[in-house]
């Protein structure tokens, strides 16, 4: 399983993805450019000592994340007709997620197999990235037994 960031905008969400990606045993892809230096302490500090633990890939950009894939593409996005509660994952599925500010472009969208909404009470908008990160990697790995063994 995988998880990629589209153009991700804040440093401390960064770190947190990492952290959960390498404890659970994820990769992570990280669609530039980012809204922050990947030096940032910010990322390292969210991250702790865990960052060594997750195999990492940047991508300069879209195309040269696209090169790259070889699975499903399911993107979470508030746009999205189909429920997480519903949706079916495979264990080749990247997950992908949108930037804080401004989710995926429509693009991403047309390019994307699926694309899933995390079901939330009417009149709330969207839940933080780090959340909804952990939320969606938590359902793929419980629907393909891919939780990591203790």
């Amino acid at each position: 399983m995988r998880i990629a960031l589209y153009q991700p905008e804040i440093a401390g969400n960064v770190g947190a993805i990492l952290r959960l990606s390498a404890c659970l045993g994820a990769a992570v892809d990280l669609i530039e450019p980012m809204g922050f230096a990947w030096d940032d302490r910010r990322v390292a500090r969210a991250g702790m000592d865990y960052i060594d633990h997750v195999a990492i890939t940047r991508h300069v950009d879209w195309d040269a994340f696209l090169a790259t894939v070889t699975g499903r593409i399911a993107l979470f996005t508030t746009r999205a007709s189909q429920r997480l509660d519903v949706v079916r994952f495979q264990p080749g599925d990247l997950l992908l997620f949108g930037s804080e500010g401004s989710g995926a472009p429509d693009f991403v969208h047309e390019r994307a197999d699926l694309r899933v909404r995390i079901p939330l009470r009417p009149g709330l908008r969207s839940l933080n990235l780090g959340v909804s990160a952990g939320i969606g990697l938590a359902e793929a790995l419980r629907q393909t037994n891919g939780w990591p063994q203790e």
